[in-house]
């Protein structure tokens, strides 16, 4: 499997992230969290001082911050500057501002060329909103993770400092009709892709259903 690529999409908190990392695992694939690096993105520009809402000020400094991904599935690491991130980018600053970034399109088309080139030849699962539909539209395998509501706010609860669980659904919910609506790559299930509904699952069930799909493909 060393040139296959696991396209994994859908909302926060449907559990693309730990579903993704124990794919990689499973399967000794590398792991990509595109999310981690809008984050870092986000991070970066709170910390420097943009005003996140002015697009023209977030798209003149899309180029500046030094971003590195980690791709080891035991221990993802991202760092900007050489600063690692890995705890900042988790907090509701950087949180309630990602969107705002994340829908500025050179901010979306520098990450899209960082991101290419860490799938290069392939082996690897990447996990995101557009990875099926933009990223890697020619992945082998492409996924599409959702939850009911309450169990991603449960789930993505326990991922962020400093949050409850009816904020952080509510945070949800905007986010999903800021992302689903944006211009730029605007999040939404790939064509071929596989729709898992993670609500009833057990994480290692869904880890066991896209290992299947993902061994499918390959033997293929």
């Amino acid at each position: 499997m060393s040139s296959v690529v696991v396209a994994m999409d859908g909302p926060s908190g449907s559990g693309k992230s730990s579903t993704s990392r124990g794919v990689a695992k499973r399967l000794g694939l590398r792991y990509l969290d595109t999310g981690a690096m809008f984050r870092a993105m986000t991070w970066w520009m709170l910390r420097h001082g943009v005003d996140v809402e002015d697009v023209e000020a977030v798209a003149s400094h899309a180029d500046t911050p030094v971003l590195v991904s980690g791709t080891d599935p035991a221990a993802p690491t991202i760092t900007v500057d050489g600063v690692d991130v890995s705890g900042p980018i988790r907090s509701p600053e950087v949180t309630s501002a990602v969107s705002a970034v994340s829908a500025v399109p050179e901010v979306r088309a520098r990450l899209l060329r960082d991101q290419r080139a860490i799938i290069g030849d392939g082996g690897i699962v990447v996990e995101g909103r557009d990875i099926g539909t933009v990223v890697a539209p020619d992945a082998a395998v492409k996924v599409y993770l959702t939850a009911d509501p309450e169990a991603r706010a449960t789930r993505r609860t326990a991922e962020l400092s400093g949050a409850d669980v009816t904020a952080t659904r509510a945070d949800l919910l905007r986010r999903d009709r800021l992302d689903s609506g944006r211009k730029a790559a605007p999040l939404a299930m790939a064509d071929g892709a596989h729709h898992i509904d993670t609500t009833p699952f057990t994480l290692e069930e869904v880890v066991e259903q896209v290992v299947a799909l993902v061994e499918q493909a390959d033997a293929e």
